[in-house]
């Protein structure tokens, strides 16, 4: 898993890509980025498959701002970003969400 920031000259946003890779998708037929800038709702963020397995979005992202996210895998499964920027309870167990700096 990764992010991959891409700063742009003159625009106040950052593009964030998100990268799941298929160790941690499994078998999964389909993932979903779900986070605070799409109200959790992975269904809004459609990851796309690559050939090898990964999935991989690409998303605008306000900068100078930290957000929340997990990738949703086949509509339910979960995943923590292993190598996010940071880590917060998500409320729910012993589960952390990531955290994307921007």
């Amino acid at each position: 898993m990764s992010t991959k920031k891409q700063y742009l000259k003159n625009k106040p946003y950052c593009k964030v890509t998100f990268r799941l890779t298929k160790e941690f998708a499994g078998n999964g037929k389909n993932a979903g980025l779900a986070g605070e800038f799409n109200d959790w709702q992975a269904e809004k963020t459609p990851m796309k498959a690559l050939k090898n397995g990964d999935f991989t979005v690409t998303v605008n992202l306000a900068t100078g701002r930290e957000y929340q996210y997990r990738f949703v895998v086949d509509g339910a499964y979960w995943i923590t970003d292993t190598q996010a920027d940071k880590y917060v309870h998500a409320g729910i167990a012993n589960t952390q969400n990531g955290v994307v700096v921007v």
